[in-house]
């Protein structure tokens, strides 16, 4: 535990170096949803994690013994209200859009899948390492580098349930920068950059970019509401039965 958190103290020390204030800082504030445009650079639909992985043989096995153990009834985490998780909500969250909220000192975003929130410190702050839980969003730090945002998340738990598999150790580097397309729509795009020897051979770089949706909002998404429906009216039907 002392080796783990003497890790974590030195990643905290640089994830919370700000940046200078900058003038020219972009906006990301808004719903975005997958950009499905065809201009130079962009994705199609959803980034793509490596079909062939360079996994380390010992997170090749553990994930193959994951898989032998749920692929026979199709269970998944989102089949049982779990949320993905990074890097997995970034770069698909299922298909849903996503809200930015954007302030000085922090930026949150609200992906619609699960009600998962990621919330990314810009201010500089300073936390305590003991004072973080590891968790499947993990804890991010983001400075900015001109008009890129440029942002840190330590504190994973493992995770091999995730077509992004990795362990407690992984770190996650992603760049954000704002344009436009030839119709002078706003696009988001993003490089991802996930580093974790315990479970790769090497770093693995993806991209992604979004769409702005203008005026956009997110629905409701509470996947554990028809069951509870489904409860309610069975005590119903037993009452009834009783009578």
């Amino acid at each position: 535990m002392s080796c783990r958190l003497g890790t974590l103290a030195v990643a905290l020390s640089i994830g919370a170096l700000a940046a200078p204030a900058q003038a020219a800082q972009p906006d990301f504030s808004g719903v975005w949803t997958w950009d499905q445009g065809s201009g130079a650079g962009r994705s199609n639909l959803a980034a793509s994690w490596p079909k062939d992985p360079p996994l380390t043989r010992e997170a090749a096995a553990k994930v193959a013994e994951y898989r032998k153990l749920v692929e026979p009834n199709g269970d998944t985490p989102g089949g049982f209200c779990v949320g993905s998780g990074m890097p997995a909500s970034m770069l698909g969250s299922g298909g849903y859009p996503m809200e930015i909220i954007q302030r000085p000192e922090q930026i949150t975003v609200v992906y619609e899948a699960h009600n998962e929130i990621r919330r990314i410190y810009t201010g500089g702050q300073k936390i305590d390492p003991r004072d973080i839980i590891p968790s499947r969003n993990g804890t991010s730090f983001g400075k900015w580098e001109g008009d890129t945002l440029v942002v840190e998340t330590i504190a994973l738990k493992e995770a091999i349930d995730q077509t992004s598999a990795h362990s407690a150790d992984a770190k996650i580097v992603e760049r954000y920068r704002l344009t436009k397309d030839e119709k002078g729509n706003r696009i988001l795009s993003a490089e991802l950059t996930m580093t974790d020897p315990a479970f790769y051979t090497k770093p693995v770089t993806v991209t992604k970019t979004w769409r702005a949706v203008e005026n956009g909002r997110l629905m409701p998404y509470e996947c554990t509401e028809p069951e509870w429906e489904d409860h309610i009216e069975k005590l119903r039907q037993a009452a009834t039965e009783k009578k």
